[in-house]
């Protein structure tokens, strides 16, 4: 798992397995393993998928990096709190996946709440499950 900024302001974590580390063989399966991880996570909130790739394909403007086959994200809600209007300016979280021909890339923007980066740091290396 590596951190860092995108486009020198947003705080990224971003994790890269190659296809022979891991057992998922599809960005659909990584989702749906993500999905299953924050349905069973007690404080999590499942909102939706979206489907980047294909939005982007659609769009008459649209550019897509031709080393990119599959990019999606999971949307979710950790929101224990709601202090501030402002806490709404980082929720809910997301979770990229994107596929490439040998190897997966996964990105999370750090979230304000430890716990969250925790949980979403965990999910994404399990996704290496292979020796």
């Amino acid at each position: 798992m590596k951190q860092t900024l995108f486009q020198e302001k947003y705080p990224v974590f971003y994790f890269e397995v190659d296809k022979s580390e891991t057992t998922f063989q599809s960005v659909p399966e990584i989702i749906a393993y993500f999905k299953e991880k924050v349905d069973a996570h007690p404080v999590a909130q499942y909102i939706g998928e979206f489907d980047h790739y294909n939005h982007t394909k659609q769009l008459e403007e649209g550019e897509i990096n031709p080393d990119i086959l599959d990019a999606k994200h999971i949307l979710f809600c950790f929101g224990i709190k709601l202090p501030t209007p402002r806490a709404m300016a980082v929720r809910p979280r997301s979770i990229g996946v994107c596929e490439m021909a040998d190897h997966f890339v996964i990105d999370f923007l750090e979230a304000p709440m430890p716990a969250a980066n925790a949980a979403m740091e965990e999910w994404t290396r399990a996704v290496r499950n292979k020796d």
